[in-house]
């Protein structure tokens, strides 16, 4: 059941408290969720006409909160026992403080959460804030030239259903205060002079460059869905017939791999004029985007699966044209495949590493020759795959080792005991948190 918490609050019906969860979770520094449609012990309560309510609830968060959360929230109805409910997510600000509009910048129209309560800010840490917050964004960055035009970015919306009407750039935040196109209006263009880098080399560095993309020069969501294409084609698929079954495999799991590509995009710091840069190498993929971790955000934030978007311009436009699914879902879909030990972040980059899979490897051949040394020629081949994946990972799982080489988990344990009845692998530690070591009886794993 669900329960409320620092980031999870509920209301039964929507009442005038709205705009304060909303301004208290766009101060929290993990964002979070609020139901309407739910009760205080979790219960779902069923409502009337939620597409109309859901209306209400978009125009009072982008009407009556400042600074515009425009981009910053996601409404969706979220199925709970078979009842119907308003979940909006809200991602932390990097604006702070969000105060509602007819309060003003004060105790009285800025809410921050405090466990499961909403609460006046103090004035000093509204003050405190305010003197941090980040000016320099995209929104208030002028365009390096006026003469832009926007044929792509109206093609991709009306493939959406959507329509951009006269007033769509001041509508999707494209101008500056004086009314100028900015630079997110830049980005977006049909013309401007953002381009991304892919890059292919034939081996595990820098050494041999073999191929060198560009995709830019247009808008940036035409560049992104290149990009896409591109990485898609050399994500390859592996497949292995067995006497049982076919696996196919490819080197990078496609979900995790494409939420990595856009949030490298979408979250890069292009106010320094640095776009992101895709390498594919034989090995591995990595995606670096500038500008680090955004002020005010931990890795633990980082990795909590909660949104905070440093372009807030750029989410909107990217989830319009369905780019982007839902706020604060892209970490979730990568973690769910791989470790948190992919990423890299230092102060000014942040470096998503992607391993080929170790089965797409051994259905392109590149296992053969690794393990020799055969004892009396008996390891066959099964055994040699076996022997691949502890070597790589010692500390894998029988259930992982089932889902990259297509073997039962059955199988698997048969392979194991055999392996370690023969002394070809040695248990170091518990089940639970021990690893395989490979004997010295198999030479140049």
């Amino acid at each position: 059941m669900l329960q409320e918490s620092n980031r999870v609050e509920f209301k039964s019906v929507l009442n005038d408290k709205l705009e304060k969860e909303i301004v208290a979770f766009l101060n929290n520094h993990e964002g979070g969720t609020l139901y309407i449609g739910v009760d205080n012990e979790g219960h779902p309560v069923e409502t009337i006409d939620l597409d109309s309510i859901q209306l209400k609830i978009a125009d009072r968060i982008k009407n009556n909160i400042l600074p515009s959360p425009l981009g910053l929230f996601d409404i969706i109805t979220e199925n709970i026992d078979n009842v119907f409910v308003t979940k909006i997510i809200i991602s932390s600000g990097s604006e702070k403080p969000y105060y509602i509009k007819s309060k003003g910048m004060s105790p009285a129209g800025c809410y921050m959460r405090l466990g499961t309560s909403t609460q006046p800010m103090p004035t000093a840490l509204i003050d405190e804030l305010y003197a941090k917050r980040i000016h320099k964004t995209l929104r208030n960055i002028p365009a390096p030239r006026q003469d832009l035009t926007f044929a792509q970015l109206k093609i991709y919306y009306q493939e959406r259903g959507l329509e951009l009407n006269n007033n769509f750039a001041n509508s999707l935040e494209l101008l500056t205060s004086e009314g100028t196109y900015n630079y997110v209006a830049y980005l977006l263009a049909d013309e401007n002079g953002v381009s991304i880098k892919v890059a292919k080399y034939a081996g595990i560095d820098k050494v041999d460059l073999i191929e060198n993309e560009e995709y830019g020069y247009c808008s940036l969501i035409k560049a992104m869905n290149n990009v896409l294409e591109k990485m898609k084609i050399e994500n390859v698929t592996k497949a292995k017939v067995t006497s049982s079954s076919r696996i196919e495999k490819n080197l990078i799991e496609p979900v995790p791999l494409r939420e990595a590509l856009i949030n490298a995009v979408v979250h890069n710091d292009f106010s320094r004029e640095i776009p992101p840069v895709f390498e594919i190498f034989s090995n591995r993929v990595e995606i670096s985007s500038y500008g680090g971790l955004i002020q005010g955000q931990s890795i633990k934030d980082f990795f909590s699966c909660s949104s905070m978007p440093r372009n807030r311009e750029l989410m909107r436009v990217f989830k319009d044209v369905g780019l982007v699914e839902q706020l604060g879902s892209g970490m979730s879909r990568i973690l769910k495949f791989y470790d948190k030990n992919i990423f890299e972040i230092s102060e000014h980059y942040i470096k998503v590493i992607f391993p080929f899979s170790l089965m797409g490897k051994m259905m392109s051949g590149d296992i053969n020759g690794d393990i020799n040394g055969d004892i009396n020629g008996d390891i066959n081949n099964n055994e040699k795959k076996i022997l691949y994946l502890l070597k790589n990972k010692p500390n894998i799982t029988a259930k992982e080792m089932s889902e990259e080489t297509g073997f039962s988990t059955r199988t698997i344990s048969r392979i194991i005991k055999r392996l370690r009845d023969n002394g070809i692998i040695i248990r170091k530690g518990s089940n639970k948190n021990g690893y395989w070591e490979i004997s010295d009886k198999i030479s140049n794993i």
